[in-house]
């Protein structure tokens, strides 16, 4: 019988690289026969449902028998893995920044916001709070994360999106709360990286911390996350806490067109992000609790979803560049606040 372990490794599709093995690229006219998504450390399930999806569709449409192949880790990880040699078709990353890295290394275009709607979001959402049965440490909030009697876990920010999206969620919480107060804002989030016993290096490991190993108070990840770890442990009853706030998580796809010109697969790659838009690929999404970005899909699905402030990067800090230059480069305030631990 499978332990827990084993469950969380093969109920959530737990290789790093799923699907078939890579096929050797057959040149005929649809191109190679083979794609590889790499994407960030929690789409597993997401992925395997859009592939089961798309396959079928593209070979009725073209005839050609293609397989999907995917690569989960750390969305920072994954851009440093292309930038060294990865071949990835396309990637589905959850944070900008590390498609603008790919774009900066000229891996990706430099305008490849453009090329799909919604500045190439094709769903969204944001940081949420994972909490155990009954909710014993009563957590209702950011300010709650910060007491001496609670544990919380999230993963690096230094290696995962997923974690700088919790990073700038209680910074934007703070700086709120403080009334622009910068200085406290600071120390609201080294006393919350403080309440973190572990530091794993990206999203999944973290529920593997926080749900197998039964560490910490709270889980702090996408919606998305928390509610498919719902349904999976229904026996633990953990139950997902939507605080007053919290921060737009956009999850960004791009063609690498240094990889497709080169294997010639820009047609297949193309048509597979388009699909994540149709109302198909956006039902898959929304069945997987991420939020959509099609009206139509969205009102299907509303009563899933409770409402949510959610405030932008754009709006409280700027941008993702200046972001990037303030909290996560080299010296700057997150490196700070792990200093201070």
């Amino acid at each position: 019988m499978l332990n827990r372990r084993s469950l969380i490794a093969t109920a959530l599709a737990g290789a790093c690289v799923l699907a078939a093995p890579a096929l050797a690229p057959a040149q005929d006219k649809a191109g190679p026969d083979s794609l590889l998504n790499v994407s960030y450390d929690i789409s597993r399930e997401l992925f395997t449902a859009v592939n089961q999806a798309f396959v079928p569709a593209w070979k009725e449409k073209t005839g050609q028998a293609l397989t999907v192949n995917q690569s989960h880790a750390g969305s920072s990880r994954q851009a440093r893995a292309i930038l060294e040699g990865l071949e990835a078709d396309v990637v589905t990353f959850n944070q900008v920044t590390d498609v603008e890295v790919l774009a900066k290394g000229g891996f990706v275009a430099k305008d490849w916001q453009k090329k799909f709607p919604n500045a190439a979001s094709p769903y969204f959402s944001f940081p949420a709070f994972l909490v155990r049965a009954g909710n014993p440490k009563g957590i209702k909030d950011w300010s709650d994360l910060v007491r001496d009697d609670v544990k919380v876990v999230f993963p690096n920010p230094k290696t995962s999106g997923n974690a700088r999206y919790t990073y700038l969620a209680a910074y934007a919480f703070a700086l709120e709360q403080a009334k622009g107060d910068t200085a406290k804002a600071d120390a609201f989030v080294k006393k919350l990286l403080a309440n973190v016993p572990v530091f794993d290096t990206g999203g999944r490991a973290a529920t593997t911390t926080f749900v197998e190993r039964e560490i910490g108070d709270v889980l702090v990840t996408f919606e998305a996350e928390t509610r498919t770890i719902e349904d999976l442990y229904k026996d633990r009853k953990l139950q997902t806490v939507i605080p007053s706030v919290s921060l737009l998580a956009e999850f960004p796809v791009a063609v690498v067109d240094k990889v497709v010109d080169k294997r010639g697969s820009r047609a297949a790659a193309t048509a597979y992000l388009d699909f994540l838009y149709s109302p198909a690929g956006q039902t898959i999404a929304a069945k997987s609790y991420h939020r959509v970005v099609d009206p139509k899909v969205a009102e299907a699905f509303k009563e899933q979803f409770p409402p949510v402030r959610l405030v932008k990067v754009e709006d409280v800090f700027g941008g993702w560049d200046k972001a990037q230059a303030e909290h996560f480069a080299s010296g700057a305030k997150l490196e700070q606040s792990f200093t201070a631990r």
